[in-house]
């Protein structure tokens, strides 16, 4: 084991005190297990595979007591202590091993009903595009898009993008993210994504045909970070890039953007930033609409100029993008930079702590499952390398190698994949900025020579602080730059140089590896490496061969690649894994070959430079002949140099940018669609003829009349031209009447609330939406009075509005409110089906058409905003076959619990009877159980759990919400929504956003089904309950509301 060495001492400490520990003097845990033997019980249960280096401390302690009874005492405990361990291990070990053996086991279950719906095996056509075939950067080797390499191809290519003007948006939250003088390294959340994300931001903005990049991220004003961490945008100085330099335009550009979310005032890790989310999303969605509006007057002709993409990087700008691209109907990219379910099982690995420990400390399920969201709404997603797909990918459910194989070759045959969709994996390494990389070709010995007459250029302080390690500084150096981290493999590579008597007289060693001043103040694990390479050179007598400087700057980084180059040395990365391998393409920018472990990035790296060799990383000896060969043999060394320099340039920005902005331009192009002559951003204060009339014609065109409240388009229906003819006939006649009924109503008060305008949304201060799940339908209909007579003053003026969100269908609430005396057209809207479906009320009752039509108004334009990715009727015959499956036996018979509930259901919602909700699957495995089959929806479960809805995958209550934002202009922070104590399985949507929210709590909540606890996650990780714009009331009377309201400051005492 690396970093063990203690243990021969702490054997040897055993073996010396054994004799004086005896059954008389031993403690009862020894006496009650008979008779116990440390040293063989180390031997076999540590020293055989256990690492606990954290122990090491513990031993010191230990090794230092003077009184040799307590020190025997000590050592007795340790012996318990690793036991406890070890068995804990075992026991998280054997759990982990039982549970992917289930996953592997539902994989191929789901792969196998996957393609018996698709009625047929992986057919030759599917079978090419294997993983061998695909190049480094995920495309196939055949039919690709030829690389652009030469300066005419380069331009032309230029010239193709020029008068484009694209509007990107990048994502990134945690962190703190600037332009200049990032503080990389300063905590776990500000390293490589930050520099990754502002590279990339600033590497697009200089691409041609790009106007502008926002980089969106969180404003932070805490008194620990910089001042420059709180303005609310930073420009991008734009790099050096002479081939795609373009004019800038008043708005264009690259940007960050920072958006308030979140506590104020403080600075907070990523793991706490899950419940602030949905406010950072709105935040974002207002930045958007607004910027687009703006562009749209500079450069769109008026039209709003909507993203041609919103990317996000990491899990929770990865969930944020989804929801904004839901809400936008845009395309989304996500790249992962590290993945979840891959850092969950190496820690499981570890065995230090449970799954349970591992959440409650890094909220790793919440994490997952927005990892999960993102491949349910991506187009693309980028990886770095093929061992990210092939490794880490392949374990989340929502992707399968074989499965995304077979899906890609039927579309490209144009066969029916049946509603089922897998994200494409496309391999893009990060960019690097080679423009400041002199590469010098002369020796050390020449370089020597020169600076005796050019005393005017010094070699750099850090060369100095290398040289004087060794004794024969000219020789090759082998350079390798990492952590002290045993991940890293520093000490195999000792070994190999310090047993390699042919390499240690040819070439030096370099180690750097970070910074320290003490080895005492360094962590266990970092000083027990840092020790054991001590050990280790004084053990082969490398002194004046080894440098292991204290100390470096980054910014000395290039000018120790610099020294190696010179020197005619080789840069090593001998790490057991490396995810990348970004030092790799550093190294080979400044002329070094390369040697590197042969697992993970590096190979990708190697195809791409063929700059070097790979090797076993756990074989000394294949390490220290591939370190020989290259110093040894001239001409190798110099044809290896020489591909790296000839092929770096693949590994750039602008090259990065090229392949990224090629795979943008084979999306199709989604974004907001409906027929307006304006935007309607502002709420108009006017009520002119020509607002309404306008407002008329934008949906007579958009909206379609329901005549009986489901099923608004039925697939597969077939419709006789009577019928259809009647259907048109009635629905011009209603657009006649309505606009009879504005020029009417125009010559009357126009403050009246009987206005025609449809919709009324736009006109309101507030709006007030009532979505509460968790009461009887008599207790919703006194609550609804209760926020109707709270809000009387403002309702009769026209400046609140009303909006019920429920997971009723549209005819369930026309005659639940009509029963009770409630007028429909009391409210604005109605979000129905959990929803799917989004409903106006229409005229008056005296302006329908016919009595037996209901006086609503489906948006059509909101179906086309959620119908990404819907499954339709592949998913409900999926969905069917397993409600099938859930029978419970009575006897010798046996009952189907779950039913299909035809006359719930709708176009974009399948609806299920539970009859008994013990017996079904709860949310997170049936969607799992979908996403395995490369179905991708949204299922709920209603609060009693006898109601199963099954929706788009981006379709919500919340994010109705939202679409009213996009579509009418209505502010989300002007919105209130009421919920009760719990709701249906979609309740945390309600609670989280700038919207205010209010928590009716009360004895008229009824409990929650048992399905509603089985969670992947707690609900205080995605809700702050703490918020301001969170209220709680102790009941549902109208002096409860109206104190609620003043709270909030909604509405005036």
């Amino acid at each position: 084991m690396p970093g063990n060495d203690w243990i021969n001492s702490y054997l040897e400490a055993i073996l010396d005190a054994g004799p004086a520990i005896d059954a008389s003097k031993s403690s009862l845990l020894l006496r009650e297990r008979g008779r116990f033997s440390p040293t063989r019980y180390f031997v076999e249960e540590v020293i055989t595979g256990f690492d606990e280096t954290d122990l090491y401390k513990t031993w010191v302690r230990a090794a230092a007591m003077r009184s040799p009874q307590e020190r025997n005492t000590r050592l007795e405990n340790m012996c318990w202590r690793i036991w406890n361990l070890a068995r804990k291990k075992k026991q998280i070990e054997g759990e982990e091993a039982l549970r992917m053996s289930k996953r592997r086991l539902e994989r191929e279950r789901g792969r196998r009903d996957a393609t018996a719906d698709m009625s047929e095996d992986l057919s030759e056509g599917e079978k090419g595009d294997v993983v061998s075939d695909l190049s480094a950067h995920g495309d196939s080797t055949r039919g690709r898009i030829p690389r652009i390499s030469s300066v005419d191809a380069m331009e032309a290519w230029a010239n193709q993008l020029k008068e484009r003007k694209l509007y990107i948006v990048l994502i990134s939250i945690h962190g703190l993210i600037r332009g200049e003088n990032m503080e990389l390294g300063r905590d776990s959340d500000t390293g490589g994504q930050v520099k990754y994300v502002v590279e990339l931001a600033r590497a697009l903005g200089s691409m041609p045909g790009v106007y502008r990049v926002d980089l969106l991220t969180r404003q932070i004003s805490a008194p620990d970070v910089d001042w420059s961490y709180g303005e609310p945008t930073e420009m991008l100085t734009p790099g050096n890039s002479e081939n795609f330099m373009h004019e800038i335009g008043e708005s264009g550009g690259a940007y960050i953007i920072r958006i308030p979310f979140g506590p104020k005032d403080k600075y907070i890790p990523k793991e706490l930033l899950w419940p602030h989310i949905q406010e950072f999303v709105d935040g974002a969605l207002v930045h958007i609409m607004q910027m687009s509006k703006v562009l749209g007057e500079q450069i769109g002709g008026g039209q709003p100029v909507w993203p041609v993409v919103i990317h996000g990087h990491y899990a929770d700008a990865g969930d944020s993008a989804a929801l904004l691209s839901g809400a936008l109907n845009v395309p989304m990219l996500f790249t992962g930079h590290s993945l979840g379910r891959d850092k969950l099982e190496q820690l499981l690995k570890q065995g230090r702590q449970t799954r349970e420990e591992i959440n409650s400390t890094y909220k790793i399920m919440r994490r997952i499952e927005a990892e999960e969201l993102a491949l349910d709404a991506s187009e693309v997603v980028i990886t770095s390398t093929r061992q990210e797909i092939e490794q880490q990918w392949q374990l989340y459910d929502g992707f399968d190698v074989i499965l995304e194989r077979k899906l890609r070759a039927r579309l490209k045959r144009g066969v029916s994949c049946y509603g089922r969709y897998m994200p494409r994996m496309v391999i893009i390494p990060p960019g690097m900025e080679f423009n400041h990389i002199i590469v010098h070709d002369g020796d050390m010995d020449g370089e020597i020579e020169g600076n005796e007459d050019n005393s005017a250029s010094p070699d750099p302080p850090i060369w100095s602080e290398i040289m004087r390690f060794f004794t024969n500084p000219r020789k090759p150096m082998i350079l390798a730059l990492a952590r002290a981290d045993p991940k890293k493999n520093i000490t195999t590579l000792v070994k190999a140089f310090g047993e390699c008597r042919p390499l240690r007289e040819l070439a030096n060693l370099t180690l750097i590896m970070g910074n320290r001043d003490a080895i005492d103040e360094m962590s266990s694990t970092n000083a027990v490496v840092l020790t054991s390479v001590l050990k280790l050179i004084d053990k082969y007598d490398l002194y004046g061969q080894v440098a292991y400087p204290k100390h470096h700057k980054q910014s000395e980084v290039p000018d120790i690649y610099r020294l190696a180059a010179k020197t005619k040395g080789v840069f090593i990365n001998p790490a057991f894994i490396e995810p990348f391998g970004l030092t790799l393409i550093e190294a080979a920018a400044y002329g070094l070959p390369i040697v590197a472990t042969k697992n993970g990035g590096p190979v990708d790296i190697h195809r791409v430079l063929d700059n070097g060799l790979l090797v076993d990383p756990h074989d000394q000896q294949a390490i220290a002949d591939a370190l020989y060969k290259l110093v040894s043999d001239k001409q190798l060394w110099a044809r290896c140099r020489q591909n790296g320099l000839k092929n770096i340039h693949l590994f750039s920005w602008p090259e990065h940018c090229k392949t990224y902005l090629s795979r943008l331009a084979t999306f199709r192009p989604r974004h907001p669609q409906w027929k307006r002559s304006e935007d309607g951003f502002e709420n108009s204060e006017s009520d002119s003829p020509g607002d309404s009339l306008r407002d008329i014609q934008d949906i007579s065109l958009n909206l379609k009349l329901s005549l009986d409240g489901e099923k608004a388009e039925d697939d597969g229906a077939l419709e006789s031209e009577e019928g259809a003819a009647n259907e048109k006939s009635k629905l011009e006649r209603l657009v006649a009447k309505l606009s009879k009924s504005v020029m009417r109503t125009n010559h009357k008060d126009t403050s009246s609330e009987n206005s025609s305008k449809l919709p009324l949304l736009r006109r309101r201060k507030h709006i007030f939406v009532i979505a509460v799940d968790s009461v009887t339908h008599e207790d919703l209909i006194e609550i609804i009075k209760s926020v109707f007579e709270a809000a009387r003053k403002d309702r009769m003026s026209g400046s609140v509005g009303f909006v019920l969100s429920t997971s009723l269908t549209i005819s369930e609430i026309y005659t639940i409110l009509t029963s009770r005396g409630i007028p429909a057209t009391d409210f604005d809207a109605f979000i129905c089906n959990s929803g799917s479906d989004l409903y106006y009320s229409s005229p008056s009752s005296d302006e329908m058409l016919s009595s037996s039509e209901l006086p609503f108004a489906i948006d059509d334009d909101y179906h086309s905003q959620i119908e990404y990715r819907w499954g339709g009727e592949g998913l409900r015959k999926t969905l069917v076959r397993w409600a099938a499956s859930i029978v419970e036996k009575k006897g010798e018979s046996e009952e189907q619990i779950v039913i299909e509930d035809e006359q719930r259901s709708s176009t974009f919602c399948h609806a299920f009877e539970v009859k008994n909700p013990a017996l079904v699957l709860p949310v997170k495995e049936l969607r799992k159980l979908m996403r395995i089959q490369a179905l991708h929806c949204h299922v709920l479960y209603s609060h009693d759990g006898t109601k199963l809805h099954v929706i788009p995958v981006l379709a919500s209550r919340s994010q109705a919400l939202r679409y009213l934002y996009v579509r009418w202009g209505m502010e989300l922070s002007n919105m209130v929504v009421f919920v009760g104590e719990s709701g249906d399985t979609d309740y945390e949507g309600s609670l989280g956003g700038v919207h205010k929210t209010i928590i009716l709590r009360g004895a008229f909540n009824l409990p929650p089904s048992q399905l509603h606890a089985a969670r992947s996650y707690p609900l205080r990780d995605v809700v702050a309950f703490d918020s301001p714009n969170v209220v709680q009331t102790e009941g549902c009377s109208t002096n409860d509301i109206q104190l609620a309201l003043s709270q909030l400051g909604v509405l005036k005492e």
